[in-house]
């Protein structure tokens, strides 16, 4: 008699395998994402997501009344520039920005929350390096500024909003022209010169006017004769507080943002993390 005979399923093993028979253990993180910082930091980028879109549309309203919409190289003929263009780029950065906050921050998009805490640092250490440039290179800085003062001089008349800025610095400082009056003969309707039809010949802006309608004989009695850029230099130091109050609060908004933003790429990469096993 046959004592020993094989199993229908075929020979069996005495002994199973022990990787057979481990058992997998998932492991489960505690890690959450915060609502606190998510929507903390979604509030704090709405209010520069609106603010660039009040930006953008004041800006393009500025230059549908003057015609720039329909005709962009009405811009590139100007000698000096154009203010709406600085509102503009500080539209589109503002409303870049805030919307990648928003929408990092509500998806938790570690791409967009990366690319937006970038930006804020990158712009954070721009302005920290114009501050200490401009202050090591004063004589550099006050020969650009003196030039792009007399550029935007010879624009005077080419644009309203141009005009209307240059009107505010000089009422606000009581001065005139870069460097005095006779900065005014750089512009063709104010220049002294024979060719010049101007009524306005000889003369210089309203803006350089002394509040005080009496005209009396003196010059620096009827106009102001100092220049903005003396008249911005001696302000600095009278309000030197009040300058490094605001830069000092926008640089804190600025860290504030930055720390929302890499505590929520945090909790995000550690919530990813917690998944794998």
């Amino acid at each position: 008699m046959e004592l020993d005979r094989e199993s229908p399923l075929g020979p069996q093993p005495c002994c199973r395998d022990s990787a057979s028979q481990k058992m997998h253990y998932y492991r489960y993180s505690n890690a959450k994402v915060s609502c606190w910082y998510k929507y903390l930091l979604f509030s704090y980028n709405i209010i520069f997501w609106l603010a660039g879109v009040v930006f953008l549309g004041v800006g393009l309203w500025a230059w549908s009344e003057k015609g720039v919409l329909s005709d962009l190289t009405k811009v590139t003929r100007m000698h000096g520039i154009d203010p709406v263009v600085l509102v503009l780029m500080v539209g589109v950065v503002m409303f870049t920005l805030g919307f990648a906050g928003c929408v990092g921050a509500l998806r938790e998009n570690i791409c967009l929350l990366n690319f937006f805490c970038g930006t804020i640092v990158l712009i954070f250490f721009l302005e920290l390096a114009v501050a200490v440039l401009a202050f090591l290179f004063q004589d550099w800085v006050r020969d650009r500024f003196r030039e792009f003062f007399e550029s935007n001089i010879k624009s005077y008349r080419d644009d309203i909003d141009l005009q209307n800025l240059i009107d505010s610095l000089q009422k606000a400082n009581q001065c005139c022209g870069a460097y005095g009056p006779e900065d005014w003969d750089l512009n063709v309707y104010f220049n002294c010169s024979g060719a010049s039809y101007s009524r306005e010949k000889c003369g210089v802006p309203f803006s350089c006017c002394v509040p005080d309608p009496a005209l009396k004989s003196k010059w620096d009695e009827s106009i102001f004769t100092k220049g903005c850029i003396q008249a911005l230099e001696s302000w600095l130091p009278r309000n030197i507080y009040i300058v490094a109050g605001v830069f000092i609060a926008i640089s804190l908004l600025q860290i504030f943002g930055i720390f929302l933003a890499r505590t929520l790429i945090s909790d995000i990469e550690a919530v990813k993390a917690g998944h794998h096993f």
